[in-house]
């Protein structure tokens, strides 16, 4: 994926041919805004968002000052809007990249707004200076052609890079945003974006921003498929206090290809050591609850000590008050009290629908893969065994080939041969699939002579 790779994002002027590209675009800018004339070389969807933005008499030097919004009123805005459930989503896909990656997230909603921003704490003071930053309305009627506007505005996903945006302001800068949709009307909710330099636009970026609006939609209709009697919720953006209780998002745990968990509730988060990642990610597997016994039984390979457990239940329920709202555990049986969902569970929704992709996006990891727990290892088996079980029976050659780079495939000779025989004769990705294979006979025939060696 985009962000998986080390690449950094720049907004330092490129050299070369891109140079006089850029400086081409920012010309024609310059022509279409002072003299009303549209030069050659600009996207048509460019001129057009151009053209709408000067009839509507916009300054193309400032962003029009608008009301700053309380922090009561955005808090407000964020508890009610329909995409708070799915925040965990964005962040396992895409916010815990941005950061390595030199990039910011946004989400919108459908008005334009931005109600969350995240990533790269250098690059998010910078463009505060063009007042993106969290309540700001980035509709293309206030600030012009930007990639989270005009994506709203044509209901498509869309890549604006530096000049393109009417707003001059906005050209150090680059962006690719897609809109999101209520999956049960088809009414949009809201807009995701990623900001940055040239790589926020780097052909791979579209398409990974799309995969996570699927996964924001799929996740969705998960959680109103657990509430059949649920309806979709109304939502308005304008500004005022709520008569009724604001709607927060599903408390989540991420445990996918590390040890020490993150637990998200509300608006707050918090790190979670690995003994007590471990405790509530049993009692999230398990939401019937268990006993004293069986939870320890989980937990302990070698002692599995009930007092032992009571001493640190004590001490992850005081982690879990400090969440807002908090999350309580009951006992007899220890029983989480409210739903707590995993990244893992995730992952194996969007296998159950047929989302083979998202599952694999959304894969970043074995759980808790440090553990030795017999528990987490039942659950690290299940999930593992089910991602390559969808990947052999239904996914598609490309998608098996990515599987069968990750780590725990690297070594999976069953996964390479299939990859092999669902490549066409002529496809020359064969000889790279078969020289893999090759190596592996080879690994394994010197691990074979080892073993052999050291029992003669």
């Amino acid at each position: 994926m985009l962000m998986g790779h080390g690449l950094k994002s720049t907004s330092s002027v490129p050299s070369g041919p891109a140079r006089e590209n850029l400086l081409a675009l920012e010309r024609a800018h310059q022509s279409a805004i002072t003299d009303r004339i549209f030069r050659s070389g600009v996207r048509q969807l460019v001129q057009d968002s151009w053209q709408r933005s000067l009839s509507l008499s916009l300054d193309p030097g400032r962003v029009a000052p608008e009301r700053a919004l309380t922090d009561t009123e955005l808090r407000d805005l964020r508890n009610r809007h329909p995409l708070a459930a799915v925040l965990p989503v964005v962040h396992n896909l895409l916010i815990r990249h941005a950061f390595d990656a030199e990039l910011l997230v946004a989400i919108g909603d459908e008005s334009g707004r931005l109600l969350w921003i995240d990533g790269d704490r250098v690059l998010r003071r910078q463009v505060e200076e063009m007042l993106f930053v969290e309540g700001a309305d980035w509709s293309e009627k206030r600030v012009g052609t930007s990639a989270p506007g005009t994506a709203l505005a044509l209901d498509r996903g869309i890549q604006i890079r530096r000049a393109e945006h009417f707003n001059a302001l906005a050209h150090p800068w680059s962006c690719t945003a897609v809109p999101i949709h209520d999956p049960d009307t088809g009414k949009i909710l809201g807009v995701i974006d990623i900001t940055g330099g040239d790589q926020a636009v780097a052909p791979q970026t579209l398409p990974l921003v799309e995969a996570a609006v699927a996964a924001m939609e799929a996740e969705l209709r998960i959680q109103r498929l657990r509430q059949p009697n649920s309806s979709p919720p109304a939502y308005r953006s304008q500004i005022s206090l709520p008569t009724s209780v604001p709607r927060l998002a599903p408390a989540g745990l991420s445990v996918l290809g590390t040890d020490h968990g993150q637990l998200y509730s509300g608006g707050s988060t918090v790190d979670v050591s690995p003994r007590h990642t471990e405790i509530l990610t049993l009692l999230a597997w398990h939401r019937e609850g268990l006993s004293a016994d069986r939870l320890a039984g989980y937990l302990f390979h070698l002692d599995p000590a009930v007092e032992t457990l009571r001493a640190e239940m004590v001490r992850v329920r005081k982690v879990l008050a400090l969440l807002d709202p908090p999350i309580t555990i009951t006992s007899r049986p220890y029983r989480l009290e409210s739903r707590l969902e995993l990244d893992a569970q995730q992952v194996l929704a969007f296998l159950e629908r047929g989302a083979h992709r998202v599952a694999l996006g959304a894969y970043r990891g074995a759980v808790l893969p440090g553990s030795s727990a017999p528990g987490i290892i039942e659950i690290r088996s299940e999930v593992s065994s089910r991602l390559r079980e969808a990947m052999l029976a239904d996914a598609s050659v490309d998608l098996l080939l990515t599987y069968a780079r990750t780590e725990e495939a690297t070594w999976d000779t069953e996964v390479w041969r299939a990859c092999l025989e669902l490549l066409p004769a002529r496809s020359p990705k064969r000889a790279t699939v078969v020289a893999h294979l090759a190596r592996i006979e080879v690994e394994i025939g010197g691990h074979r002579n080892i073993l052999q060696r050291s029992r003669s």
